[in-house]
């Protein structure tokens, strides 16, 4: 199941690459660039940290087509709506969530802890996405003080994860409804503005 998860998780990147390199007014170069950064980011470093070789999309070359693929019929949409950012939340929500749930379960796969397999799930979730922002000189989200929820969802729904998997859950059911908790949990605090506590001077 990670595979396919991981499949959807690309898909969901590169969508939200894409709008996010068109909000900014990129060419198709830009487009192309910034797609390929957000899907494969995270799940890059998270390979590199766990020396697992090749990287996973260097292993299956039909990440690379699918992530061209959109890039390319994204960057051809002549129109699109003149208000992007409304528009990014869904595609990074379901990246966050499905990537997180897929690093998790690969570094349990090469035996680390639960916590660190929650750690690469944030890692895997996450990266991505702040690279795609400072690549469009944007404060990466999980930096900007007092912002929406955003590790802190991946980190709950990691946790899900590994929770529903140590009381005897399938690995199938558990990580679906860790993706679900993710999502819900991202789309809740960009909807009712959740935050951390911000720290007093």
């Amino acid at each position: 199941m990670l595979p396919l998860l991981q499949y959807l998780a690309v898909i969901s990147a590169a969508c939200f690459g894409v709008l996010l390199a068109r909000s900014k007014g990129m060419d198709l170069i830009g487009v192309c660039s910034v797609a390929f950064i957000v899907a494969f980011g995270g799940g890059t470093l998270r390979d590199v940290l766990l020396d697992r070789a090749p990287l996973f999309w260097v292993a299956g070359e039909h990440y690379a087509w699918t992530v061209l693929g959109i890039a390319v019929v994204g960057a051809s949409i002549p129109r699109l709506p003149a208000d992007l950012t409304k528009w990014l939340h869904l595609p990074d929500a379901l990246g966050l969530g499905l990537f997180s749930v897929v690093g998790a379960g690969i570094a349990l796969q090469q035996d680390t802890s639960l916590l660190i397999a929650s750690l690469f799930g944030v890692i895997t979730g996450t990266f991505g996405g702040v690279i795609g922002d400072i690549v469009c000189n944007e404060v990466p989200n999980l930096f900007r003080p007092v912002t929406p929820l955003y590790a802190t969802c991946s980190f709950a729904g990691c946790w899900a994860f590994l929770g529903l998997i140590q009381v005897g859950v399938g690995d199938t059911s558990a990580q679906w409804i860790a993706v679900a908790v993710i999502v819900l949990m991202r789309m809740g605090a960009l909807r009712y503005r959740w935050t951390l506590p911000a720290p007093r001077d």
